[in-house]
C-alpha cells in the first residue's frame, strides 16, 4: 500500500498534543537515539533475502522466507514465534518474449502483470492502438478490436507516492476494459520512475464480465519506443507469455512476541510482509518493512521495564497478489481483535520516515501528536488524518482497531518498485534506521500509555470499496 503525505490539516494543527508522562516519554526518547546510533534492520532484511530469495506466495522462495523469518525472531529471542497457515493463491510466471515486428525489428523489454492469462504457445502478434490514458482507451471503441492496446501513462515522482495511485489504476483496470472492447492483448507502461530497461510487474484483476486477454508490462524506454512508433504510422507488435494459474498452496503469517508486563492481553501489531514478487528479491517491498518491524520490537523488548502491552509482530503472507495474510490474521484472531489497541504497517521501501497516516477516533489526534512531537527531531513528525494504516490491517478496519502506516520518502522507491533490481544493495543501514527508531517510538508509546487510542467510529468501520 502507498500513503499519501498531506500534511497537517488546519483542524489538526488546531488540536494541542496530549502531554506523555516522563515514564513514557523518557524511554521513547532514549529508544529513538539508541536505534538511531545504529540498529540491526538492516541486518534482518538481508537475512530474508539472502536465505530465501524472491518469494512469490505458495513458492519453495515463499516457504524459504517463513523458514528464514520464523528461525530469525526465535533466535532473537521473542515470545510465542508461530507460522499460522495461510493458503494462497499461485501464479507461475512462464516464459516472455517481445518484439516490434513492424516498422522496424525492436526486442522489447517486458514482464507479465500477475494474474495474467498467457498467450499462444507460439504468442500473440497484432497491430497496436496506443492510449495515453484509461479516459483514451475508453473514447477508442471500436477501433480497439483485433488489436493489442498500450496504454503508455506516465508516473510522477513524488517524494510521498502520491504519483503512484492513479497510474496503478492503469495497471488494474486497463486489461479488462481493453478486453471488453474487443482487444486481443494489453501492455502497459511499467508503473514506475526510472528509465531503465526494466520492466515493473504488479497484480491485476479481470473483472467478472471482461474477456481475459494477456497483458504485460512494457520498461519505459520500450513503452516510449513504442509511442514515438505510432505517431509516424502503423505498428505491429508479437509477444510471448507463459503465465498460468496454479493450485492454491500453503504459506503462513510468521508472529513473534514481546510480552507486556502488566497488560499482557491487550495488543499493539507492528507488521510488514513477507512475500515479494519473483523478478528480485523484494528487498524495498517488503524484506525492509519486516526488518524495520523486527527491529523496533527487539530494541523494545531490551528496555527496562518491558512496555505494559504486548507488542507483536505480524509478517503477513500474500500481500503482493491478494491479502490473504491479512484476511487470515483477522479471521484466526477475531476472538482478540478488540484487545488489538493498535496496528501499524511499514511497506513504503526503507524511508526516511516522514511520519504516519491514521485512521482511529478524534480522540486519538492528541495522543498521536505527542508521539510526532517525540520524532520532530528526526523530520518524522508529519501526521495525515483518515488514511488507512497499509494494505494488509485492511481486514481489521472492521473491528475498529487504530490504525497507522510508517510514511517513507518515495522518492527512489518506485524506481525499483516490483523490478529485477529490488535487491538488498538498495538497502542503506543509516536510511533503515532512521524508519525503525520511527515506528519503535510510536509502538512503544501505544504499548505504554495509560489510556490507548479512541477506535475507528462504529460508522467508518467499512472495508474499502477495492476488496469489497
Amino acid at each position: 500500500m502507498v500513503s499519501v503525505l498531506l500534511g497537517f490539516s488546519a483542524a489538526a494543527s488546531a488540536v494541542e498534543p496530549a502531554v506523555l508522562p516522563s515514564s513514557v516519554r523518557a524511554p521513547a526518547e532514549k529508544l529513538r537515539d539508541a536505534i538511531l546510533s545504529g540498529s540491526k534492520a538492516a541486518d534482518w532484511t538481508r537475512e530474508i533475502t539472502d536465505l530465501a530469495g524472491p518469494r512469490m506466495p505458495g513458492t519453495p522462495g515463499d516457504r524459504a522466507g517463513v523458514a528464514a523469518a520464523v528461525a530469525l525472531l526465535k533466535s532473537q529471542g521473542f515470545a510465542n514465534v508461530r507460522a499460522e497457515k495461510v493458503m494462497v493463491p499461485v501464479w507461475v510466471r512462464g516464459v516472455e518474449t517481445g518484439e516490434v515486428v513492424s516498422p522496424a525489428p525492436h526486442a522489447l523489454a517486458l514482464t507479465a502483470l500477475g494474474g495474467s492469462v498467457g498467450t499462444a504457445p507460439d504468442g500473440l502478434e497484432a497491430e497496436i492502438v496506443r492510449v495515453g490514458s484509461l479516459e483514451e482507451l475508453a473514447a477508442a471503441g471500436a477501433s480497439v478490436r483485433g488489436r493489442i492496446v498500450l496504454v503508455d501513462r506516465p508516473m510522477s515522482r513524488t517524494s510521498d507516492g502520491s504519483g503512484y495511485g492513479d497510474a496503478a489504476r492503469v495497471r488494474s483496470t486497463a486489461p479488462s476494459l481493453a478486453g471488453k472492447l474487443g482487444a486481443v492483448g494489453c501492455l502497459i507502461r511499467s508503473v514506475g520512475t526510472d528509465h531503465d530497461r526494466m520492466p515493473h510487474t504488479g497484480g491485476m484483476r479481470y473483472e467478472k464480465d471482461a474477456p481475459k486477454v494477456p497483458v504485460a508490462a512494457l520498461s519505459v524506454p520500450d513503452a516510449e519506443l513504442l509511442t514515438r512508433l505510432a505517431r509516424r504510422g502503423p505498428v505491429r507488435v508479437r509477444f510471448t507469455l507463459g503465465c498460468h494459474d496454479a493450485p492454491e498452496a500453503e504459506s503462513a503469517n510468521v508472529i513473534g512476541e514481546v510480552p507486556g508486563r502488566e497488560k499482557p492481553n491487550e495488543i499493539v501489531l507492528i507488521s510488514g510482509h513477507l512475500d515479494s514478487w519473483d523478478l528480485g528479491t523484494g528487498a524495498l517491498d517488503d524484506a525492509a518493512g519486516c526488518g524495520i518491524a523486527i527491529e523496533a520490537a527487539r530494541r523494545i523488548a531490551e528496555l527496562s521495564p518491558r512496555p505494559r502491552r504486548t507488542v507483536r509482530v505480524v509478517l503477513f503472507a500474500n500481500e503482493e497478489n491478494g491479502l490473504r495474510g491479512g484476511k487470515a490474521y483477522a479471521a484466526d484472531h477475531a476472538a482478540e481483535l478488540d484487545a488489538h489497541v493498535a496496528a501499524i504497517e511499514a511497506d513504503l521501501g526503507q524511508g526516511p520516515p516522514f511520519g504516519f497516516s491514521w485512521d482511529a477516533g478524534a480522540a486519538a489526534e492528541a495522543p498521536l501528536k505527542a508521539i510526532a512531537g517525540l520524532l520532530a527531531p528526526m523530520g518524522a513528525d508529519h501526521l495525515v488524518a483518515g488514511e488507512a494504516g497499509g494494505a494488509d490491517l485492511t481486514y481489521l478496519l472492521t473491528s475498529g482497531i487504530p490504525s497507522l502506516g510508517l510514511l517513507l520518502d518515495a522518492s527512489e522507491y518506485f524506481d525499483y518498485h516490483h523490478t529485477a533490481n529490488d535487491t538488498f544493495d538498495k538497502i542503506d543501514p543509516r536510511v533503515i534506521d532512521r524508519s525503525t527508531a520511527a515506528l519503535a517510538v510510536a509502538a512503544w508509546v501505544l504499548a505504554e500509555m495509560p489510556v490507548p487510542l479512541e477506535r475507528i467510529p462504529p460508522e467508518k468501520r467499512q472495508l474499502p470499496a477495492w476488496v469489497r
